[in-house]
């Protein structure tokens, strides 16, 4: 039985797993859109939407909260990351101040060419 497991394995080892996901929300916020298999779309977009609104929340907070914030994303993206933070910070962050929730969508686009995997387009949504 699988109660109370979440998340996707992939099929990849624990640090495959997180390699792989890690890359994947630095290309989504860095493109604002990936093209991946569903599975790898639904995986990730939990927690950048997480990610996004904890950008989000602290525009009003004090200069420590914002920090804190900042470290937070990066221990999540790894190191190297911090062109990253800043354009999720800067610029999508403020885009989805009056926004509940919701920040991203998910289009089918059919099997791939090669291996016939189920292919989506992960995406901010625009206001």
């Amino acid at each position: 039985m699988r109660h109370q497991v979440a998340g996707f394995k992939l099929n990849r080892t624990k640090g495959a797993r997180i390699a792989l996901r890690r890359n994947l929300i630095k290309q989504f916020f860095a493109n604002e859109r990936i093209r991946t298999t569903v599975t790898k779309a639904a995986a990730i977009r939990g927690e950048a939407e997480k990610m996004i609104t904890v950008a989000r929340n602290v525009k009003d907070a004090s200069d420590n909260e914002k920090v804190a914030a900042r470290r937070f994303i990066v221990a999540k993206l790894g190191n190297n990351s911090n062109d990253i933070v800043k354009k999720l910070f800067d610029e999508i962050a403020p885009r989805f101040a009056e926004r509940n929730g919701g920040y991203t969508r998910v289009l089918k686009l059919g099997p791939r060419f090669g291996d016939k995997a189920e292919m989506a387009l992960l995406e901010l949504v625009e206001e």
